[in-house]
């Protein structure tokens, strides 16, 4: 059974980033999108920064917060081999009713993937009073471009 971290979330969040679950690479670093091939961090840092990707993880969150992005996984644990969201089973989704009432800013959700947003709609549905953005993995196994991919992500900030 593998777990997904803690949110990071604050009173002044308004967009949520979901992924499914975290992979190998950042089960072992204990952060989020750690692997060196995954897009997520280019794009954050493309679309709200004009500095070069932090090496720091605390760096990555503070533009995120100053930003008002929150990120966190649609999955609280899981079975799974390796770090695709395809060998999933035996899942918990996390608890969205609490989060929602905690932040109630929160007014758009950006699924990294579309399998995030199954899962997510499966148990939750549609949310009144919350956009959904299904947006382009920035896994390195979803092998679309970085620029198409930050092309569509561009969207969360419209």
């Amino acid at each position: 059974m593998i777990n997904s971290f803690q949110p990071f979330v604050d009173s002044s969040t308004k967009i949520l980033i979901l992924g499914t679950m975290p992979g190998i690479a950042s089960l072992e670093k204990q952060e989020y999108y750690a692997h060196l091939q995954n897009h997520f961090w280019r794009i954050i840092y493309k679309l709200y920064s004009d500095q070069e990707v932090s090496t720091l993880f605390s760096d990555k969150i503070k533009i995120l917060k100053a930003n008002s992005i929150g990120i966190w996984d649609v999955l609280e644990n899981c079975e799974r081999k390796g770090s695709l969201d395809m060998h999933i089973k035996n899942y918990k989704e996390n608890d969205f009713e609490s989060l929602f009432k905690k932040f109630p800013a929160i007014h758009k959700i950006a699924f990294n993937g579309k399998e995030s947003h199954k899962y997510f709609y499966k148990k939750f549905g549609q949310i009144k009073g919350i956009t959904y953005y299904v947006m382009p993995s920035t896994s390195p196994a979803n092998t679309m471009s970085f620029e198409k991919k930050l092309e569509i992500w561009y969207a969360i900030k419209e």
